[in-house]
C-alpha cells in the first residue's frame, strides 16, 4: 500500500502541452502560488539525481524566485507525521499510514524549503482545499488564481486544481514543474487539467506571461464610470444608455463568465477587484465605487 519506487522519465516539454479550452492570463496581482507536498518522503520514491526531479526542482525554484520578486504569496503544503487513524481515515486504505514523526520524511526538501515569509498548511486529503484556510487566505488577499507546483501531478496536484475551479479560483497547472508516478499518469493529469479545470502550461510560458503583465500595467487605459458602462454593454450587445447605474447587472444577463472578464480587464489597469466582490452588489455604480477607491489606493502605494 505504500507508494511505489518511481522509475525515471522524460520531463514532459513545451510541445508536449496539450490544447487548452481556456485563456485565462496570470496576473501577479490575483495569484498564489502553491508548492505542494514537496517532502522528502514523497520524493523518496524517485531516483533524485534523474530526470523528473531534477527539472522539478530547478523549475519550482525559478518559480518561487519569481514570485518572491513580483510579491505574489507563496503557500506551501506538508502532510504531517505519525498521523491519526481518525485523521488519515480512508487514505490507509489506499496508501498505509504515512509518514513517520521524523524531519527526515516530513521536511519540505532543501532545494524549495520554504522562506520566512512563506505560509505553511497542513495537509489532510488530496485536495490542498480540504480542512485547510487556504481558500480563506486567498480570499482575504484579494486573489483568485493558483499557480500549481509539486507532486504528485495525477493526485493532489491535479485534484487540487478542479477543487480551486469548483470555488470559483483559477488554475494554472505547471506541466513542467509537478512530478508523478509516471509519464502515462503525468500526461493524463496535464491533459485533464486542460480540458476540464484549469489552463496547463509550462514554467517558461508562466514566467514570461508574468513578465508581460508587469510590463502593460504602465500603459494600462485609465477607468473612468462612462468606459465601465460602455464596458458592460458592449458585454451584452446593447447600449450604454439603456442602463440604469443601478439595476442588477447579473439579472440583465451578465453571466459569471464575462463578470471574470471584466475582473481581468479591471486588473490590468491597477484595480484590486475580485470576481466575489463584485458578485455581492453586481450593479454599476457598486463598481464604479469599488473600483475608484481601489485605483486611487493603487496610486496613493505609487506616489
Amino acid at each position: 500500500m505504500a507508494i511505489p519506487a518511481i522509475l525515471p522519465y522524460s520531463m514532459p516539454t513545451a510541445s508536449d502541452l496539450p490544447k487548452n479550452r481556456v485563456s485565462w492570463k496570470v496576473d501577479p496581482k490575483r495569484s498564489v502560488l502553491l508548492i505542494h507536498d514537496m517532502q522528502q518522503y514523497f520524493l523518496n520514491a524517485y531516483t533524485l539525481e534523474e530526470s523528473p526531479i531534477t527539472e522539478l526542482l530547478a523549475n519550482i525554484q525559478l518559480l518561487k524566485n519569481k514570485c518572491a520578486e513580483l510579491g505574489i504569496p507563496v503557500v506551501y503544503t506538508a502532510q504531517p507525521g505519525a498521523q491519526n487513524p481518525e485523521d488519515r481515515a480512508l487514505l490507509t486504505d489506499f496508501w498505509g499510514p504515512g509518514l513517520e514523526d521524523d524531519p527526515a520524511q516530513t521536511k519540505v526538501v532543501d532545494e524549495v524549503a520554504p522562506s520566512e515569509d512563506d505560509v505553511v498548511l497542513t495537509k489532510w486529503r488530496y485536495s490542498a482545499f480540504k480542512r485547510t484556510n487556504l481558500l480563506e487566505i486567498m480570499h482575504e488577499q484579494g486573489r483568485d488564481q493558483l499557480i500549481i507546483c509539486g507532486v504528485y501531478a495525477h493526485i493532489g496536484c491535479l485534484l487540487t486544481a478542479s477543487d480551486a475551479f469548483m470555488q470559483d479560483v483559477e488554475p494554472f497547472f505547471v506541466a513542467d514543474a509537478v512530478a508523478d508516478f509516471s509519464l502515462e499518469h503525468h500526461k493524463m493529469a496535464m491533459t485533464y487539467a486542460a480540458d476540464r479545470c484549469a489552463v496547463t502550461t509550462s514554467t517558461a510560458l508562466l514566467l514570461d506571461e508574468l513578465k508581460s503583465v508587469q510590463h502593460s500595467d504602465a500603459n494600462a487605459k485609465e477607468l473612468t464610470l462612462p468606459l465601465i458602462r460602455n464596458q458592460i454593454a458592449e458585454l451584452l450587445d446593447e447600449s450604454p444608455s439603456d442602463f440604469d447605474d443601478n439595476e442588477d447587472l447579473i439579472d440583465r444577463g451578465l453571466d459569471s463568465i464575462r463578470i471574470m472578464s471584466l475582473v481581468e480587464n479591471w486588473r490590468r489597469t491597477g484595480a484590486e477587484v475580485t470576481f466575489m466582490q463584485l458578485a455581492e452588489e453586481p450593479t454599476i455604480s457598486a463598481w464604479w465605487k469599488l473600483l475608484s477607491a481601489s485605483t486611487k489606493k493603487v496610486l496613493s502605494h505609487t506616489e
